[in-house]
């Protein structure tokens, strides 16, 4: 008996040593994923608006060209094991496919013709857009007070598009097709996983492909092939390697996200994408110089409070409907056990 008792403390002591070390590991992965992705989201801003101000790449063609570096990326994660392809039909994921290449395109249309400022503020506009689709396409329901964090959102928004002295009608057309399009695919992304029980990198690995060759077939109508500015025409080195990084770059947004969704709280998250965008709009001012009067910064405060607010209320009804959740299974436990 007491060699059985020292055996299970043994045993005890070893799963211990065992969920501690793979807590670490995990700790470890979690925190180079937000590192990652932290560096790859600004990055891939960035990096676009580089392309566009000194290389001059067709839009569309970028677009392309990063569909297929993922497809690419996820074909090794595949190989890798990182996560199994599951079959799926082509007409399940069309729609899906077609609102991505749209989303995508359209935000970096705005990105083309915007200043990073008014393109991350204008993708702002995607919460309020979701929220207006829920209310009146699938009957969810929204507190009054997450409803007037739009005002603040709103007026951030018009202030720094009206303050803004590179303000043109063509890129706030892209912004608003973006935010219009984005907010869809992100409605029907969830509904998606849903119903054909599928994870985003299994989802993603058929949206990738097929958006790109609906994109192949859309860009000789809209873009040069050759010539000055074709997607075949003699780049520089330093254009294809900047292309080849931005591809790169975008399969790394895509697998961090990944990794990360699952991995930590709503609120942890949410706060993370917060300082992703304090940190593009800083960005966008120092590199690019864009110009940024009072008025617009207070328009970036509005704004980001809006976010702020919006993600405070949301998590704490959130916490509080799980709460209450909890406490129904246990009231009916406590019932049925006084009655025995």
């Amino acid at each position: 008996r007491a060699c059985r008792k020292m055996w299970r403390k043994l045993q005890c002591l070893v799963r211990r040593m065992a969920i501690d070390s793979g807590c670490f590991d995990s700790q470890a992965r979690l925190t180079a994923c937000l590192a990652i992705n932290l560096v790859s989201s600004i990055s891939i801003v960035f990096t676009n608006k580089w392309i566009y101000v000194h290389y001059g790449f067709p839009n569309v063609s970028l677009t392309c060209l990063h569909f297929l570096a993922t497809f690419l990326g996820l074909q090794l994660c595949a190989f890798a094991g990182v996560f199994s392809p599951k079959r799926l039909r082509i007409q399940d994921v069309l729609p899906l496919s077609l609102t991505f290449c749209g989303f995508v395109v359209f935000t970096n249309l705005s990105l083309q013709h915007n200043t990073v400022g008014t393109y991350q503020l204008a993708k702002v506009m995607t919460t309020p857009c979701v929220m207006f689709i829920h209310l009146y396409f699938y009957g969810r329901s929204y507190s009054h007070r997450v409803k007037l964090t739009v005002i603040p959102i709103f007026l951030g928004v018009f202030l720094n598009s009206y303050y803004d002295v590179r303000f043109n009608t063509l890129g706030m057309t892209f912004a608003l097709a973006g935010v219009l399009v984005t907010s869809v695919y992100q409605v029907w992304i969830g509904t998606k996983q849903e119903q054909l029980q599928v994870n985003s990198m299994q989802l993603l690995y058929y949206q990738a492909p097929l958006s790109a060759v609906m994109l192949g077939f859309v860009i000789p109508f809209f873009e040069p092939l050759v010539g000055d500015k074709g997607v075949f025409s003699l780049w520089s080195l330093q254009a294809i390697m900047a292309v080849a990084a931005s591809g790169v770059i975008a399969f790394s947004v895509n697998l961090s996200i990944y990794f990360i969704i699952g991995k930590t709280s709503p609120v942890t998250y949410n706060m993370f994408g917060h300082l992703k965008f304090s940190v593009t709009l800083l960005g966008g001012y120092f590199i690019f110089n864009d110009p940024l009067s009072v008025k617009q910064l207070l328009g970036i405060v509005l704004t980001l409070s809006g976010i702020i607010a919006y993600t405070h209320l949301r998590m704490t009804e959130q916490t509080q409907n799980a709460s209450v959740e909890g406490a129904v299974p246990n009231l009916n436990k406590s019932k049925r056990t006084e009655e025995a």
